[in-house]
């Protein structure tokens, strides 16, 4: 076929949420350790052309609100010619590790995804990964 398969994608938005949280100064493993979890919820992706065998991809990912109890991130992905491959986007959901009950999204998390927020009104504060 010579296509990425769909499924690859979900992985490929995992990989960038991980980078993205890195670059902010936000560890995951961090969060785990402090006893929070964050699955996915819901996940929409709208294929606009196919990503084939050994294109390089390019994943912008965007923050538009700061997150209470559920997080949404935004993407597209783009391919070595700048084509755009597709949108996309997933909801995640604050959860203790311990209960698996949601939880609001801790404070020193929430203060530093509102200086995404602050810092988008001044220019796009979007990331690639």
């Amino acid at each position: 076929m010579g296509v990425v398969h769909h499924s690859n994608y979900l992985r490929y938005f995992e990989v960038a949420r991980l980078e993205w949280l890195t670059q902010l100064g936000v560890s995951y493993a961090e969060m785990e350790l402090a006893g929070v979890m964050m699955p996915v919820i819901e996940a929409n992706i709208q294929f606009k052309t196919p990503a084939r065998f050994e294109d390089t991809l390019r994943v912008h990912i965007h923050l538009d609100a700061v997150p209470l109890v559920k997080m949404r991130f935004d993407y597209r992905v783009y391919n070595q010619h700048n084509d755009l491959v597709c949108e996309a986007m997933t909801t995640l959901a604050f959860m203790r590790s311990d209960s698996r009950k949601p939880m609001r999204c801790p404070a020193q998390f929430q203060a530093v995804f509102k200086q995404v927020i602050d810092a988008a009104t001044l220019d796009d504060a979007s990331l690639d990964a």
